[in-house]
């Protein structure tokens, strides 16, 4: 199965951070995607290339870009490339020869996507950065944590990878299909205060305070938390809407009080999480076990929906979302570096 992006030829250059995952994500749709590595070790903190997972489904090149060979090699490739991607510092691909003005020239009609943290202008565009701090700008990363406590580290899913890595693919399929040769600027700091939308909505209608852990969503409400189980296990609690709760609250065996959050911690740690899985089951409390990620691999929803696949030997998530008519499927394993040299300029010759 091709998957729906067959045919799209996309070209990134090789570094860390959100990039790698939209190149990924990409390539799971069918995307033919060449990586350009870079000559010599990688990042200190690579893993190995035969493990890493951001780069499954890819085809490997390498080429020095402080060479005019090696620069010569990324145009060559951009001009046959429908999509380039790049996920340096602003400024740093200019400064190789492979900034947007040299690969348009070769290719007008190319979408030039570029991830960044801070965008590729104003103040703090040229000064370094990580998720956390771009979480922190954008107002994102307040929201999260119980009342009088700090902000919690959502690690660096909700920034570099739903903040920068989706709206990545987003304006990079939004631009191809305008049909015009582009760039998209696409910032974690932007696509973060971005999903915040929901949030400033709510602010200003009254319906949200600008504080921690006393919202609906944001463990304010007994019945959207987290708790712990006899074992050290945790539960989900999510039973928000009416029905739901009158479900939540029967089969756990409390009833509505001013004492609830309390009433619903002392019920759920007099049993295991295994034990509450088994009271929960098949219920519209909404009420589900916390599991670990090697525990996600063997629930049996996911199972039965195919959602992680084992390739050699790698547990992994399959491809998402799913289609009907064009049905991505896990490509090749991750590309060692400069693997695929000798085919690809051969076959994008066509």
């Amino acid at each position: 199965m091709a998957g729906p992006l067959h045919g799209l030829r996309v070209v990134e250059l090789a570094g860390i951070g959100p990039a790698p995952f939209a190149a990924m994500l990409l390539a799971d749709l069918g995307a033919d995607v060449v990586r350009v590595d870079r000559p010599g070790p990688g990042s200190p903190l690579s893993v190995d290339p035969a493990r890493d997972l951001l780069n499954r489904g890819k085809r490997s090149v390498v080429a020095d870009l402080k060479t005019p060979a090696g620069v010569d090699l990324v145009l060559t490739l951009a001009a046959r490339a429908d999509v380039l991607i790049e996920g340096w510092r602003p400024g740093v691909a200019e400064r190789l020869g492979v900034g947007p003005d040299p690969v348009l020239a070769r290719n007008p009609l190319l979408v030039y996507g570029r991830m960044t943290g801070w965008g590729q202008d104003g103040p703090l565009a040229h000064t370094a950065g990580h998720d956390i701090g771009y979480l922190a700008l954008s107002g994102a990363l307040h929201p999260i944590g119980r009342a009088g406590g700090p902000p919690q580290v959502p690690v660096n899913l909700l920034g570099d990878f739903a903040g920068g890595s989706l709206y990545l693919v987003v304006g990079v399929l939004a631009a191809l299909r305008s049909g015009r040769g582009q760039v998209v600027d696409a910032a974690v700091v932007d696509g973060a205060a971005h999903l915040t939308t929901l949030l400033h909505g709510l602010l200003a209608a009254g319906a949200w305070r600008d504080e921690r852990g006393v919202n609906l969503l944001d463990t304010g409400a007994p019945q959207y938390d987290v708790y712990r189980t006899a074992d050290g296990g945790h539960m989900a609690v999510g039973a928000l809407e009416p029905a739901f709760f009158a479900e939540f609250v029967r089969l756990l065996g409390v009833s509505d009080g001013p004492d609830l959050r309390a009433d619903i911690a002392t019920a759920f740690a007099g049993r295991t999480r295994e034990e509450w899985v088994k009271v929960f089951a098949g219920s519209d409390a909404c009420v589900a076990p916390v599991l670990s990620l090697r525990e996600a691999t063997r629930d049996p929803h996911l199972v039965a929906r195919g959602t992680f696949v084992d390739r050699d030997g790698v547990v992994q998530p399959a491809p998402a979302p799913r289609f009907s008519a064009t049905p991505a499927s896990l490509g090749r394993p991750p590309a060692l570096p400069g693997a695929d040299a000798g085919d690809v300029l051969a076959e994008w010759e066509a």
